[in-house]
């Protein structure tokens, strides 16, 4: 990793019924915030929101909503790719993406290289309540990580409700992820977007970006968005208001030296190579088994 800005550009989909001509106008309006942003922070990385392109609940079904998008690289990619190009930085697109059949939509975060190729794709894998397609929602889930290599740093992604689950985060710092990014559109309290957000971070000694919608989407849903940039050591360099907008920090490899900001006490635990493996090993069903909160809930 090498010292450099990153920024998360919080921007609000249009609202009202999703339609292509929607789509268009949001990715217009991304790559305009994004410009923005990069102009007046100098920004090498920058973080879009969960489903940019069309806002997260679309109003519609999956099948209908395949058709207003397509793959990467794409149509729905494109007008960032050539952001990205013109302005040689590299952009994290939120958007939702085709499957390989019609009705078949992933939740996705999209890599997109200085030259605005696509260097990674991320499929969210943890879905949110009601988005899942097996529970008539629109999503279908991925299985995969991602952990992409860039000049910058080592690249991984969540997506939102991902951010969640510990696990998750953990497998992308073992395979040497330094920032993760978290492009969401957050339907809880700005308690747990920061709680969750500042845990992964310190869990796993990681920078993470995370660019938290504003607005209304065409579902009707708001945001808050309170976008956040938090160092290893759990330290918020940069947080959002709620309304359209950026927020920026250098992100420092050096950022573990100390306890905490400030400090004279030096950083001498490393939560990766502290780890005791051998008890994981020996729970490795316990890890994976299926399991509930014993809690009713709703």
């Amino acid at each position: 990793m090498v010292p450099f800005v990153a920024a998360a550009v919080q921007v609000a989909p249009r609202p009202g019924p999703l339609t292509a001509e929607t789509v268009k106008a949001n990715l217009a309006h991304a790559a305009e915030w994004t410009t923005r942003c990069v102009e007046s922070t100098g920004a090498e990385l920058v973080v879009l929101p969960e489903t940019a392109t069309t806002g997260f609940t679309p109003g519609m079904g999956a099948p209908d909503l395949w058709e207003l998008l397509s793959e990467a690289p794409g149509p729905v990619t494109e007008p960032l790719a050539e952001v990205a190009r013109h302005l040689g930085v590299h952009v994290v697109l939120g958007t939702y993406l085709r499957g390989p059949t019609r009705g078949t939509v992933h939740n996705a975060a999209v890599f997109l290289g200085p030259t605005g190729e696509v260097i990674g794709v991320y499929r969210k894998t943890h879905l949110f309540t009601g988005e899942s397609a097996v529970n008539q929602g629109w999503v279908t889930p991925g299985d995969e990580v991602a952990v992409v290599d860039t000049p910058l740093a080592r690249l991984g992604a969540v997506i939102c409700f991902d951010g969640d689950y510990p696990e998750l985060a953990r497998i992308l710092a073992v395979q040497g992820a330094e920032v993760i990014v978290r492009p969401s559109a957050l339907l809880r309290s700005a308690d747990i977007w920061e709680l969750t957000t500042r845990a992964r971070a310190y869990d796993n000694h990681v920078h993470v970006v995370a660019a938290n919608a504003v607005g209304a989407d065409p579902g009707g849903l708001l945001y808050f968005g309170n976008s956040l940039i938090v160092t290893p050591i759990a330290d918020v360099i940069a947080r959002g208001t709620t309304h359209e907008g950026w927020v920026a920090a250098r992100l420092d490899p050096l950022a573990m030296t100390q306890m905490s900001p400030g400090s004279s006490r030096p950083q001498r635990f490393d939560h990766l190579a502290d780890r005791n493996v051998a008890l994981y090993a020996k729970y490795a069903d316990e890890l994976t088994r299926p399991a509930a909160t014993p809690y009713p809930h709703g």
